[in-house]
């Protein structure tokens, strides 16, 4: 198993999909690190040589903002937003969608499971 950003990557993918295990990378930016190594793309991840290994971390630590870089950008970008005390922020802040979708019906992944309200009848 090879461990690539801190990630254990599973050794019996094709290294394009393999890749998009690491929050940042997903398949476009899989197949453009592929590319600049010059790995094809039906390799599996147990077949690469550590050179190989070695050069895709080399390249995604250098060209790529991936792992807890990038988890801890969009937390403060998060935190800005909510500090500005902006249309975006509030909605981050209450918990509730952020890009305008209803809330009458759904977005119960947002606002969390239904809880019933007292003496109302349908």
């Amino acid at each position: 198993m090879a461990r690539i950003a801190g990630v254990n990557i599973p050794a019996q993918k094709r290294v394009l999909i393999a890749l998009t295990y690491i929050h940042g990378i997903g398949p476009a930016k899989a197949r453009e690190i592929v590319g600049k190594i010059g790995i094809p793309e039906e390799r599996r991840v147990n077949e690469l040589s550590d050179e190989e290994v070695l050069r895709i971390r080399e390249v995604i630590d250098s060209d790529y903002r991936v792992e807890g870089d990038l988890r801890r950008e969009v937390a403060m970008n998060i935190k800005r937003l909510m500090d500005l005390a902006c249309y975006r922020g509030l909605r981050h802040r209450k918990g509730l969608p952020v890009h305008g979708q209803r809330t009458h019906t759904n977005a119960r992944t947002r606002k969390g499971p239904a809880k019933p309200i007292a003496g109302k009848k349908k």
